[in-house]
């Protein structure tokens, strides 16, 4: 079996492109079902956040495996597989568990430390579970993901002071009206990075935050924590001229907010600046509103500088645990490769036991009546005989594998794993 995973972040694919190739709820069942009945992954699940679209499947080691990944995603969202992969990374066995290990630990992230990241790795591990698609290796693997990232963090200062986008936010509006006291934010949205941008704006000094959401009653709840005034879903694109600033995270599919709208606000607001910075991916709003005169679009894009400025100094906090997922992904590999092994040993214990038992019961009948001592001596010899042969390929085949964490070293393990089956005519057995 092999593990792959294939994807692109914000790193490598600007927000037009992630947010073409953003998963909706609705999305995960046939997408996994045509992972695992069209492509061929035996196991599969997919991540799909703001700042990453990944797909983590096995695969028969000697099948397809990242192209058809990515051809999967091209056709999937529309895409020209060539172009899509030119945004694309992709990693295999080791290095395939240490990027699941970096991501879980928020290593991988645009804003290091943060804690969203795990959540979203969770939940898209429950809903593939869910759906059927993870078995015995991705959950042995993606549990351990979990485990690494609460040693991270136990073990390292990585999430204290951590940014979020929340905070990279409410920072870039600071940036733009220097005093955020006078100002009205609108919140679209109310999810967990909407409430972490009403948190940061509540600490800078905003008294007047307006929230709006789909679900009534969650704007409701949100305005309550935050002191705020709920506007309902279905009007705020017609009181827009009531902010100054607009965050935008909502889950919807398109766009919440067109020109039309942004246009009509300011010509309301009698030409007075607007400022939108939409955190949402897909996006909320329109980026054509950015031609809009007195009207500013930011994206989740444009945050990065606020966070890097953040990130300096926290190299040595991140090299810490680097070291401690490298040291977890030997520790994993150690573990699977055991595993992999297991089925191998077992079959052989059990063809050399099945080779004893007739080869005493064929003799039986030239040995006469037997004591039950003779009987137990007998077992005992031939046991005995057949643990000594058998201990010499066990022993190699535990070892081979306890020392197999690189991909050369993995190779030979597979080879002593065949080479143990054909001598001694080991079956083949599902794991």
């Amino acid at each position: 079996m092999k593990l792959v995973v294939a994807g692109l972040n914000h790193r490598t694919a600007p927000v037009e492109v992630r947010e073409n190739l953003a998963f909706g709820v609705e999305d995960l069942a046939p997408a996994l079902a045509k992972l695992r009945n069209g492509v061929g992954a035996r196991e599969a699940m997919i991540l799909s956040t703001c700042n990453r679209v990944e797909v983590t499947a096995t695969f028969d080691a000697a099948g397809p495996s990242e192209e058809v990944i990515v051809a999967f995603l091209a056709e999937t969202h529309g895409f020209a597989a060539g172009s899509l992969a030119a945004h694309m990374y992709s990693y295999e066995e080791r290095h395939a568990i240490r990027h699941l290990f970096r991501v879980a630990s928020s290593l991988d992230s645009m804003v290091i430390g943060e804690p969203q990241i795990l959540g979203q790795l969770k939940q898209a591990y429950a809903q593939a579970r869910e759906h059927g698609a993870i078995g015995g290796y991705l959950d042995a693997v993606l549990t351990r993901a979990f485990t690494v990232a609460k040693r991270v963090r136990t073990e390292t200062e990585i999430g204290q002071n951590a940014v979020s986008v929340g905070y990279a936010a409410v920072e870039l509006a600071k940036e733009i009206f220097g005093s955020l006291h006078k100002q009205t934010v609108l919140i679209a949205g109310a999810g967990k990075m909407s409430e972490s941008a009403a948190r940061h704006l509540e600490r800078a000094g905003v008294t007047d935050i307006l929230i709006t959401n789909r679900t009534a009653g969650r704007a409701e709840e949100m305005a309550h924590v935050f002191r705020g005034r709920v506007i309902p879903f279905e009007d705020f694109p017609g009181r827009l001229e009531e902010a100054d600033i607009v965050i935008a995270s909502s889950a919807a599919p398109g766009y919440l907010l067109t020109c039309d709208h942004v246009k009509r606000a300011i010509e309301l607001r009698r030409n007075r600046p607007m400022f939108f910075i939409d955190i949402a991916v897909p996006r909320n709003i329109d980026p054509a509103a950015n031609d809009v005169e007195h009207a500013f679009v930011y994206d989740i894009d444009d945050l990065e500088r606020v966070v890097n400025e953040n990130l300096k100094g926290r190299s040595e906090v991140a090299k810490r645990g680097e070291a401690i997922v490298e040291e977890e992904v030997d520790r994993l590999l150690a573990r699977l490769r055991g595993r992999d092994v297991t089925p191998t040993i077992v079959g052989l214990q059990e063809q050399l036991e099945a080779v004893r038992s007739a080869e005493v019961a064929r003799f039986r009948g030239k040995l006469g009546a037997l004591t039950p001592e003779q009987e137990e001596v007998i077992e005992a010899l031939t046991r005995g005989i057949i643990n000594k042969i058998a201990h010499g390929p066990i022993s190699e085949l535990r070892r081979t594998a306890e020392g197999s964490g690189s991909s050369e070293a993995a190779g030979g393990s597979s080879d002593l794993v065949n080479l143990v089956r054909r001598v001694f005519r080991v079956p083949e057995r599902d794991r």
